[in-house]
């Protein structure tokens, strides 16, 4: 692995993100169900994703954030500081609106009910059986095609790295599709390194951790 240096902020890209607002989760669906059609929240539709979150926004280790360009929202990252407990509460919360838009999802489209089934046991299979700290993790990131390449989604992922760390959590986890070498070569820049593979989704997945306590990138 090359040698991380500090990352180099941009105060004017830096300024044009802020926390996620319930204002903002239209826009956050519509990214999401845009980049990531082929994931098992996209498959379920935008309803889905405008209830799971809004849910979600409700839950004390959800952390969102959106970049605001010109009035419009162009970007958004989200993650949790514990994500079994994040969506353990949600569902339990907010059950019955869930299921009702998770029931209109697999009626537009029923090839994501096994997905939908295997979602539980994601927990046991991404976490490497060796790690003695809870970790903090990055979930979704999703920005307009115009921004890519404009250095925005690293002052994101910065953005809640820094969150994340802030609570109090020494690691942070991404799990990566192990073909999405762009990804993979981005993840190792900011310092992090493969500590698990394994098959999820019908797809060779990667866990991906980074030491917060010692990486220059996050401060």
């Amino acid at each position: 692995m090359s040698e991380i240096t500090p990352f180099p902020v941009d105060p004017v890209i830096m300024c044009k993100i802020r926390p996620m607002l319930e204002r903002d989760v239209p826009a956050a669906a519509q990214l999401h169900f845009q980049a990531m059609g082929r994931s098992l929240w996209a498959k379920l539709g935008r309803p889905f994703l405008r209830c799971l979150y809004e849910k979600l926004l409700q839950d004390k280790d959800f952390f969102a954030y959106v970049y605001e360009e010109g009035g419009c929202v162009k970007g958004f990252i989200a993650g949790s500081a514990d994500t079994e407990a994040t969506y353990k509460r949600t569902l339990r919360r907010y059950f019955w609106s869930l299921l009702f838009h998770t029931l209109l999802g697999l009626l537009r489209n029923p090839s994501a009910l096994p997905l939908l089934l295997a979602t539980p046991f994601y927990f046991r299979r991404s976490d490497p059986d060796n790690l003695a700290e809870p970790a903090g993790e990055s979930l979704f990131c999703s920005f307009a095609p115009e921004l890519r390449g404009k250095r925005i989604s690293g002052h994101i992922n910065k953005v809640l790295f820094e969150a994340l760390h802030g609570r109090g959590l020494r690691y942070i986890k991404i799990t990566a599709e192990a073909d999405n070498r762009a990804a993979l070569r981005q993840l190792e820049h900011w310092g992090f390194t493969v500590r698990r593979r394994f098959s999820f989704y019908g797809k060779e997945m990667l866990t991906l951790f980074t030491d917060a306590d010692s990486n220059p990138r996050i401060r």
